[in-house]
C-alpha cells in the first residue's frame, strides 16, 4: 500500500498591508494567565521606534534581540529557552520578527521550550516528539519560505541541519507587505533568489507532484515578474515577493529542494555564509544540473547589478574542504530528489571538491 505523505500547514494566515497591527488581537486568545509572550527580533530594528514601538506588549511581555549576521546556532536558541525557562518558567508564546534565520531561531527556541535535551539532539527528520509553545512568524524579508517550512535550519557542533518535523510550522504568521518594503537592495535579491532556486530545484526534481508542481509554478511566475520583468520596484513588487516566498515555501514542503541547497550548507556551516547568498554562489556555477533556471538567475543577476562573490574557497585546506563535502553528503534526499535513488553515482567526493573549487 503506498504511504501518502501527511504533513501539517501553518494553522493560520492573515495577509494584508498593515495587518502587523493586529498583532495584538491575534495574541490575545493564545495568552496564559501571566506567562508572557516572547518577541524574537532582528537587532537591526533595535533602533527603528516605527517597528518596535508596535510590537503590543503587555505584563510581563519580553523582546529578545538577536544578530542575524550568523545563521542560528543551536548552542544559541539552547541558551535562550533555557534562559526563558529559568525566568518565567513557560510562556505563552514565541514571536519571530525579522527575515528567514529569525523565523527559524523563533521556531527553534519554541519548540525547545517543551522538549528535553539539545536542539543539537532534534538536528534531522521527525525526532520532535513533543509540540512547541505556540509560535507566530512575522517575517520582513521575502524569499526564505521559513514562514511555512516545517524545518527551522540550524548550525550544531557537528553539522548544518534543520529540526525537521510536524511540530516545526508556525501556528500563525502575519503576512504584511509594508514590513518589506525598506529592505537593502542585496538582501532583497539573495533572499528572492531563495525562493527562486526552490522553485528551479523543485520543479525539476524526482519527488515533484501535482501538489508542490502547483505551488511551485506560481511562486515561480511571481519570481520571474518581480525580478525579471518589472523594471521599477513599488509595493506591487512586495505584494507579490512575499506571495511568491509563501508559494514556494508550501512547494518544498510536500517536495524537496536540490544540488544548490546541499552544497551551500556546507559553506554555511564552515565559512559561515549566509543562506540565500550562499545559495547564490552555487548556483551560479550549476549550468550542469539546472541550465534553464541558471540562465535565467544569471540575467535577474545583470539586470540588478547584483554582485555575486567569487574566490570564497579559494585557500581552503584539505580538511577543510571533506568538512564541506561531508556537510554535503550528509543531506541524502536533497541529493535523491535532484537526481534519483543512484545519485551516488553522480555526486562523488571528488565531484563536490571540483565544485566547491569553483566558487
Amino acid at each position: 500500500m503506498t504511504q501518502f505523505k501527511n504533513f501539517p500547514m501553518v494553522k493560520m494566515v492573515v495577509f494584508g498591508r498593515g495587518s502587523f497591527n493586529q498583532t495584538a488581537d491575534i495574541l490575545a486568545p493564545q495568552r496564559k494567565g501571566d506567562a508572557p509572550f516572547v518577541f524574537v527580533v532582528d537587532d537591526i530594528f533595535e533602533n527603528r521606534p516605527d517597528l518596535i514601538s508596535r510590537i503590543p506588549l503587555e505584563g510581563k511581555d519580553k523582546v529578545i534581540f538577536a544578530s542575524a549576521e550568523d545563521e542560528p546556532k543551536t548552542k544559541q536558541v539552547d541558551r535562550i529557552a533555557q534562559e526563558l525557562k529559568d525566568e518565567f518558567g513557560s510562556t505563552s508564546g514565541i514571536i519571530g520578527i525579522g527575515g528567514g534565520s529569525m523565523l527559524d531561531l523563533a521556531k527553534a527556541v519554541a519548540l525547545m521550550m517543551t522538549n528535553p535535551g539539545s536542539s543539537a539532539d532534534y538536528q534531522g527528520w521527525d525526532l520532535v516528539k513533543v509540540p512547541g509553545a505556540y509560535h507566530v512568524g512575522i517575517p520582513t524579508l521575502s524569499g526564505t519560505g521559513a514562514e511555512v517550512s516545517r524545518t527551522t535550519v540550524l548550525t550544531g557542533p557537528t553539522r548544518k541541519l534543520g529540526m525537521n518535523s510536524d511540530y516545526t510550522p508556525f501556528d500563525q504568521i502575519v503576512l504584511d507587505p509594508e514590513l518589506i518594503r525598506n529592505a537593502p537592495k542585496n538582501q532583497r535579491f539573495y533572499t528572492g533568489m531563495d525562493c527562486y532556486i526552490h522553485c528551479v530545484e523543485s520543479l525539476t526534481g524526482t519527488y515533484l507532484n501535482a501538489f508542490s508542481k502547483s505551488y511551485g509554478e506560481k511562486a515561480l511566475e511571481l519570481c520571474e515578474e518581480v525580478f525579471l520583468e518589472k523594471n521599477t520596484w513599488d509595493d506591487d513588487s512586495d505584494d507579490k515577493l512575499m506571495m511568491a516566498s509563501f508559494h514556494g515555501g508550501m512547494s518544498i514542503a510536500y517536495s524537496q529542494v536540490g544540488v544548490a541547497h546541499a552544497v551551500s550548507y556546507g559553506l554555511s556551516f564552515l565559512l559561515g555564509t549566509k543562506h540565500g547568498i550562499g545559495n547564490c554562489i552555487v548556483f551560479d556555477h550549476l549550468e550542469e544540473f539546472y541550465p534553464e533556471g541558471v540562465k535565467k538567475f544569471k540575467a535577474m543577476v545583470d539586470k540588478h547589478e547584483i554582485h555575486i562573490p567569487t574566490g570564497i574557497c579559494a585557500g581552503l585546506s584539505d580538511d577543510q574542504f571533506e568538512k564541506m563535502i561531508d556537510v554535503a553528503l550528509f543531506l541524502e534526499p536533497l541529493w535523491e530528489n535532484a537526481l534519483g535513488s543512484n545519485w551516488k553515482d553522480t555526486i562523488t567526493r571528488k565531484k563536490l571538491r571540483e565544485m566547491y573549487e569553483k566558487m
